[in-house]
């Protein structure tokens, strides 16, 4: 019964608060009002999910496993709705920082270059270039990550995007498959178009989780690299509301890095990532020109993923 009043009680929270969001039409604030309908689809999928996962405990035959596998959830609604708050929270956050506009980037296909010209008749990116042929190998602990700029292209929403093959290696066996867009606009912007996500565990298909397309369900590109990045730019690197919401935030010009296969003086870029659906999990890169990214430090752990080779 507990239980029940619990999540009826949430149910009726977020009713309310939806109402709240709704009701106030007066001046357009589509960052925080799509921060508030978030928390709502939020909290009720963790509902959704509070009920199923009951609904599979009472069908096991055993009376003790019944109650025992009860037990374990009855703490799921409220652990899932202070996560829902932190995801709320955060997004208000960027809100801040990215003000209250709606996200609606423009992609039309006369904005963009050809990337077969990248590197030829058009300049790339200082800090991401997206050469053809090129492959960057990185390792971090037992992980490696092999990034290929295959020289394909794909045309999403009728704009021309690179092809990037990005596959991460865990004691040599694959645990993600993700193929990544990128474009380059007029300016030299690089924009990530989106990408398709395969997660593996002990060799089987898991997870197709973060996947997105610019122009199919809403989802939009976002900006992976200015062309003129400044110190406390913020932007989005994608925006797929619920699934792929990464933002970075330009915290240096001059970094210093060394990895075994590049190194960069007072001239590396470096951001700070994260995203609103994980709001701890921060990641430091540093982008060096000519080359791209050279490191990645999660400054939580310490943890480092190291550029080892550069294959041309």
């Amino acid at each position: 019964m507990k239980t029940l009043v619990v999540s009826v009680g949430l149910t009726l929270a977020v009713l309310s608060q939806h109402a709240d969001a709704t009701s106030k039409p007066k001046k357009e604030r589509a960052c925080s009002s799509t921060a508030a309908v978030a928390y709502t689809a939020c909290v009720y999928e963790v509902l959704d999910d509070f009920w199923l996962a009951t609904g599979k405990c009472r069908n096991f035959a055993d009376a003790s496993d019944r109650a025992e596998c009860v037990a374990d959830l009855k703490s799921f609604p409220r652990d899932g709705r202070e996560e829902c708050s932190d995801q709320k929270e955060a997004r208000l956050d960027l809100c801040e920082d990215l003000g209250e506009a709606p996200y609606d980037p423009p992609f039309e296909p006369s904005l963009f270059v050809n990337p077969a010209d990248i590197g030829g008749s058009v300049a790339p990116n200082p800090y991401l270039p997206i050469i053809a042929g090129r492959t960057l190998v990185y390792q971090g602990g037992d992980e490696t990550v092999t990034v290929k700029f295959t020289g394909d292209i794909k045309l999403i929403s009728g704009v021309p995007c690179a092809v990037v093959s990005d596959i991460v290696e865990v004691d040599g066996q694959v645990v993600e498959n993700t193929i990544d867009w990128f474009a380059q606009d007029l300016q030299g912007n690089v924009w990530y178009c989106g990408e398709a996500v395969q997660d593996f565990e002990d060799g089987e298909l898991v997870s197709l989780d973060g996947s997105f397309k610019a122009g199919v369900d809403g989802a939009k590109p976002g900006i992976l690299m200015k062309a003129a990045p400044m110190i406390e730019d913020t932007y989005r690197l994608e925006f797929d509301l619920g699934n792929a919401e990464d933002t970075a935030e330009v915290l240096s010009l001059t970094g210093r890095a060394t990895t075994p296969a590049f190194s960069c003086a007072g001239t590396c870029l470096i951001t700070e990532d994260t995203s609103p659906l994980s709001p701890d999990a921060l990641e430091n890169k540093y982008y060096a020109p000519g080359v791209g990214m050279i490191l990645e430090v999660k400054p939580n752990t310490g943890e480092r993923l190291e550029l080892i080779r550069i294959i041309d």
